[in-house]
This record gives structure tokens, C-alpha cells and sequence, in this order.
């Protein structure tokens, strides 16, 4: 079953679970960042954003099956319908590289500054979605 084939029922229900999930993901990077797992750090913070976009495509009746595809679609659909600012778009391909490299790069460590830096753009690019995906769900309850 794809996205698109989904009751407005279920399209609901994953949607809140996806904004759930981005949320407690959000949480553990303190911990992460703390204890000095910066590619961690980064990764859960790549990951709350993922959640979090990918609830937005959902609620939009938008299928996209790869991170890039996500990536692509939150450019397309999400920026261009303002929905997120053209420098929150930058900041999720930034942040999808910054993951990318953490998590397969050779010899790759992160900092705390990195950590620290991606921190408040990432906590704010999931609270705007958050905000949409609220009223989203609210409008279609």
C-alpha cells in the first residue's frame, strides 16, 4: 500500500506518529551530545527533521520513497508553498549531508560546535512543521 492509497483515517494516525516520533527523537540528542557521541548527536537530529518532513508529505498526499526523494519534495512542495523558509530547506540538505557524512564517512567525527551549531535550526525547523501538522490535524479531525 502506498501513501497516497491511505484512508484519511490512516493518513491521520501516521502523521501524529511521525510528529511523536520526531519529537522523542529530538530528545536524545542532549544525551548524545553530552556524552560526546557528536555523530550521533547529528544523526538523531538529521533523523527528528526526517520525521517530521515526512509527516508533512503525508499530510500533503505526497509519496516519496528515499531520503533524497524527501529531501527533494520538502524543496519542491514544503519551501515553495512556504510552508518552511527557503533557509529551512538549505539547513535539511545541509543537515541530510552533515548525517550522511557522520554516519558513513571514513575517519569522520563531528564537534560539539557542529552539534551545537545544528541544534537550534534543527529544533526549529521540526517545531515550524510541528505548528502546520497541529493545525493540520485540528482543521482535519
Amino acid at each position: 500500500m502506498t501513501k497516497l492509497s491511505l484512508t484519511d483515517e490512516q493518513r491521520r494516525d501516521i502523521v501524529r506518529y511521525r510528529l511523536e516520533t520526531a519529537l522523542s527523537t529530538l530528545s536524545e540528542v542532549e544525551s548524545h551530545k553530552a556524552n560526546g557521541f557528536y555523530n550521533t548527536a547529528v544523526n538523531r537530529l538529521y533523523y527528528a527533521c526526517y520525521y517530521a518532513a515526512t509527516a508533512m508529505l503525508i499530510s500533503l498526499k505526497i509519496d516519496v520513497r528515499s531520503h533524497d526523494g524527501v529531501r527533494q519534495s520538502i524543496g519542491q512542495h514544503v519551501v515553495l508553498s512556504g510552508i518552511l523558509s527557503p533557509e529551512q530547506g538549505r539547513f535539511y540538505s545541509r543537515l541530510f549531508s552533515k548525517r550522511s557524512a557522520g554516519d558513513y564517512d571514513d575517519f569522520f567525527n563531528h564537534s560539539l560546535s557542529t552539534v551545537e551549531e545544528l541544534m537550534p535550526q534543527a529544533y526549529q525547523f521540526v517545531d515550524t512543521l510541528r505548528t502546520k501538522l497541529e493545525a493540520w490535524l485540528n482543521d482535519n479531525n
